[in-house]
């Protein structure tokens, strides 16, 4: 069977580290081109240029990946709407279309209720929800206008169902993204433009291990003693969940739209 994004063109927002630039990975060995967002250049540029070169066939056959399949970097910063329509007009013109988004930019800085600042909660809702929405806009008035078919990812978190007290206003974010999420699932069911979202748990990324630090004073041991107290003995690996997410986008996921898929070692609504 050919790959599952087979010429597929794919823009990920937050794509150049974490859960983002492994969905990146994945959707190219899907056999999509990508666009990668973020906001450090010359990240971006370097881990691009890194994931092409990884996928230049060899003598091996080692990806399945079509000889035009390739990576762009975009700057973007998700939290400003003008960025966002710029970054999605610049994948248009440099790929002539956006067939699959998804919404990877994350922020988890902490905060309570008590001590969350404004401008801590403005950020939290410009980068969790406002940019995923505008995001969404552009990318659908595009397909609109083509009168094609798309799929969209955004990654939730189980913390949106309430979530600890140190993560309020994320936690209001990521809430706020599930109900946009069926929203515009809804709204363009009968435009085939599904859209789902993935509650995805702790995660062992680059992102996490600096919060742990930053906010937690977590030591270089702190991965372990996260995974044995976890059911599984391990922290979220961000490949699976990478897999899960080219799955909901390719058309194996079939006629799925306005889910939200809980991808956790906890079981919401559940309790000892």
């Amino acid at each position: 069977m050919p790959p599952l994004l087979d010429g597929k063109v794919v823009l990920v927002s937050g794509g150049t580290s974490g859960v983002g630039a492994a969905v990146a990975r994945a959707a190219l060995t899907a056999g999509a081109r990508v666009a990668i967002t973020g906001r450090r250049r010359e990240h971006g540029e370097k881990l691009a240029a890194e994931m092409n070169a990884s996928h230049v066939p060899g003598p091996r056959d080692v990806a399945h990946v079509p000889l035009d399949a390739r990576v762009v970097f975009v700057p973007c910063d998700v939290a400003d709407p003008e960025q966002v329509r710029a970054a999605v007009d610049a994948v248009v013109a440099e790929f002539g279309r956006v067939d699959s988004l998804v919404n990877a930019a994350g922020l988890t800085d902490r905060g309570t209720l008590l001590d969350t600042t404004p401008e801590l909660f403005d950020r939290h809702v410009a980068v969790g929800l406002r940019g995923p929405f505008f995001a969404m806009q552009a990318v659908v008035r595009d397909m609109l206008r083509r009168k094609a078919p798309g799929t969209i990812v955004n990654i939730g978190s189980e913390q949106g169902y309430g979530g600890a007290p140190v993560l309020a206003p994320y936690a209001a974010a990521k809430g706020g993204l599930a109900a946009l999420t069926k929203n515009v699932a809804h709204a363009h069911r009968f435009d085939r433009v599904r859209v789902n979202q993935l509650n995805i748990g702790w995660t062992d990324t680059e992102g996490e291990d600096a919060t742990q630090r930053a906010f937690h004073a977590a030591g270089d041991d702190w991965r372990e003693r996260a995974a044995a107290g976890l059911p599984a003995g391990r922290l979220g690996d961000p490949a699976e969940i990478a897999e899960m997410v080219v799955f909901l986008l390719s058309d194996r996921s079939g006629v799925v739209t306005g889910s939200v898929v809980e991808w956790d070692q906890a079981v919401i609504g559940a309790h000892d």
